[in-house]
């Protein structure tokens, strides 16, 4: 892994000291020398704020790097950034777990749903989607109202009146107001039509 900027810390101190994260503690100890002679506040020409902040920075850097059990610290969490930083650019993945070794190809795996939060302009059409269901409830309502329809009715009760069917059978139906209007006429006679008329 080579120094870079740290996500969360800015630039790593590898690369506060210019070197690769394989740096031997020589190399390490060499680099510290040379930049703290340009650094310094005493023999810089840097406005002697930027130079402190600089030298203070650089004295971090090899404080940390310069102790084994420190770096060994320092590079677990510059790798475990690095592969968050790569999992966040290539979407959730879950921890694979270890599989015997089967011959053959090896099975596709299935995206993980993606659970996010709506948005605003979507909260916004869900809000517009019940205002539109409750203006047409209230419009249908009140538009039934207005023409005096019964917008609660009482279940309609069948008749207790014979009819020809019951007289045939003999078995009570009960009929419904507007079923005379349904039955042929008494006095029809019960026959099919006549063929092509």
């Amino acid at each position: 892994m080579a120094g870079g900027e740290h996500p969360v810390m800015g630039p790593s101190l590898y690369a506060l000291l210019g070197l690769p994260s394989t740096a031997t503690p020589q190399e390490l100890r060499q680099a510290f020398r040379a930049l703290s002679k340009r650094y310094h506040p005493d023999t810089t020409t840097l406005p002697v704020a930027e130079a402190q902040d600089q030298f203070r920075r650089l004295q971090e850097a090899y404080l940390v790097l310069g102790d084994p059990q420190r770096r060994s610290t320092y590079d677990s969490q510059l790798r475990l950034a690095l592969i968050q930083r790569i999992g966040a650019l290539n979407g959730p993945a879950a921890p694979e777990a270890p599989s015997p070794v089967i011959s053959g190809p090896a099975p596709a795996r299935r995206p993980l749903p993606v659970r996010r939060a709506f948005s605003g302009g979507e909260w916004f059409a869900l809000v517009l989607l019940a205002l539109a269901l409750l203006f047409s409830l209230v419009l249908g309502l009140g538009l039934a109202w207005w023409r005096g329809v019964e917008l609660v009715t009482q279940p309609l009760v069948r008749s207790q009146t014979i009819g020809p069917i019951e007289r045939q059978t003999g078995v009570p139906l009960e009929r419904l107001p507007g079923d005379e209007f349904l039955a042929p006429p008494p006095d029809a006679s019960v026959q099919p039509p006549a063929a092509g008329a």
